[in-house]
């Protein structure tokens, strides 16, 4: 079965959440095909959890939580998120504040 490319499926997602009554928006924009998506999950306007979508072993696309871990400060996030961007320039960060916002990412961005 083919994939949805990249910007369809960041689109998609951030139809799904704003249809809900959440925020969303694209940060930064990476390759519309193939890009890695990152999902910075926003808590009332504060940095939270940011998320990759990757492939596990079984070939079944996944979210899982990347960059600094037990309650980071802002400024630890902001950074890990500027490193990915410098090195690799295709990946795509995208914001949601909405409850459940990782449910909303995997919905989208794995059974997409």
């Amino acid at each position: 079965m083919a994939r949805l490319d990249t910007r369809t499926l960041v689109s998609a997602l951030i139809r799904r959440v704003q249809a809900a009554g959440g925020f969303a928006t694209i940060v930064a924009k990476g390759d519309p095909i193939g890009g890695i998506i990152l999902v910075q999950l926003l808590d009332h306007g504060r940095f939270g959890t940011v998320l990759e979508r990757m492939t596990d072993l079984s070939g079944r696309q996944t979210m899982v939580p990347c960059g600094p871990k037990d309650n980071p400060q802002d400024t630890e996030i902001s950074d890990y998120i500027s490193k990915r961007k410098r090195a690799d320039p295709d990946l795509w960060l995208v914001e949601l504040d909405i409850a459940e916002g990782e449910r909303f990412a995997a919905e989208i961005l794995c059974n997409g």
